[in-house]
């Protein structure tokens, strides 16, 4: 599948406000991308350049090195995935399927052939001949993953494409996508504002704001050392340590702790995960004492409100064990994962 490289692109839809600002991004062959930020960052903006929906401003995309930027929708080889599957309610699944390849004047035997296949890869070949009102909204959406995988794409576009599904069945829908993808290489870009499916899904992400990167990596590396505050918030729960750094330490209320990361610019504030806060023995070294103050209790987890000397956070225990609030504890920062980040919007 084709490696897609996005070259300084701009949007704006007013003349004014830029929906896009110079954006770049190279996608690897065979590579599942997400882009991950709130309503109106430009995500699905950039989707609908890519598809040739939308026209940008400036800026080049090419496939495999070859540029696609003045081709028509239908010579791109990228195919989209919509929120609102935007199937044809009087046609049945079959037809549904093929009329990408039909537009393509693709027929006969190859017509079937391709439709089959489509329809297999995402377990639905038995509903060929089913209308598409009768389906579940799960099974609709698959077919129109069908159909956008049945034309073979360079590129696959998915625009929020669970965002309509209860949770069970985006749960089953993740792990169906990633499975199809994998079988197929097939070169991914994924729009979402929801972290979960980012997180789970993407081989790397991007989190976006105001038509910009803020920061871009593999999931493990953004949700464990995000280069802000704007980041570490998006991607998940946080806890956020007032003070200042002296000598290589960073001084707070809770007390002195080694950091991880540093980012020098502006001011600045120290982040840790609930999960990366745990219970100690009184006496370890590098711990803390605090009160509990809350509790959420989620079974298989918990998670504790508590209080140091006038700052509140969270911590998130696994396995929980039975505590008492306004009880005393010790609690200690697991090490490496206590870092520094820019406090800025």
């Amino acid at each position: 599948m084709a490696k897609v490289v996005i070259s300084n692109i701009s949007k704006s839809y007013d003349g004014k406000t830029r929906v896009l600002k110079d954006f770049n991004l190279e996608i690897a062959s065979g590579e599942m991308f997400f882009l991950l930020g709130p309503s109106g960052c430009g995500k699905s903006t950039l989707l609908r350049i890519l598809a040739g929906l939308v026209e940008q401003d400036s800026g080049s995309i090419s496939f495999d090195d070859v540029d696609i930027t003045d081709l028509l929708p239908e010579k791109r080889r990228a195919a989209m995935v919509f929120q609102n599957y935007a199937l044809w309610p009087h046609l049945d699944v079959f037809e549904n399927v093929a009329f990408g390849l039909r537009n393509a004047n693709v027929k006969g035997a190859e017509l079937k052939e391709k439709v089959m296949e489509a329809l297999e890869l995402v377990r639905l070949a038995d509903l060929a001949k089913r209308k598409v009102p009768s389906l579940s909204g799960g099974q609709q959406q698959r077919i129109a993953l069908a159909r956008a995988l049945a034309v073979e794409p360079s590129l696959l576009l998915l625009d929020e494409p669970l965002s309509n599904l209860d949770a069970r069945l985006r749960d089953a829908m993740r792990n169906e996508i990633s499975r199809i993808c994998a079988k197929r290489n097939q070169t991914a870009l994924y729009v979402t504002h929801d972290r979960q499916e980012a997180l789970s899904m993407a081989d790397r992400l991007a989190v976006l704001k105001d038509g910009s990167i803020r920061q871009m990596g593999t999931p493990e590396e953004l949700y464990d050392f995000p280069a802000d505050r704007f980041c570490a918030e998006f991607l998940g729960d946080v806890n956020i340590i007032p003070g200042r750094e002296e000598n290589g330490v960073f001084v707070s209320p809770l007390g002195n702790f080694k950091y991880t990361c540093k980012y020098p610019e502006g001011k600045l504030c120290g982040l840790i995960r609930p999960e990366r806060i745990r219970f100690a023995a009184d006496g370890d070294e590098g711990a803390f004492k605090a009160r509990l103050t809350g509790r959420t209790f989620l079974g298989e987890s918990c998670d504790w409100k508590a209080e140091a000397n006038g700052v509140e956070f969270c911590i998130r225990e696994s396995a929980p064990r039975s505590r008492k609030l306004n009880e005393e504890v010790s609690l200690k920062f697991d090490e490496g994962y206590f870092q520094l980040v820019p406090e800025r919007d």
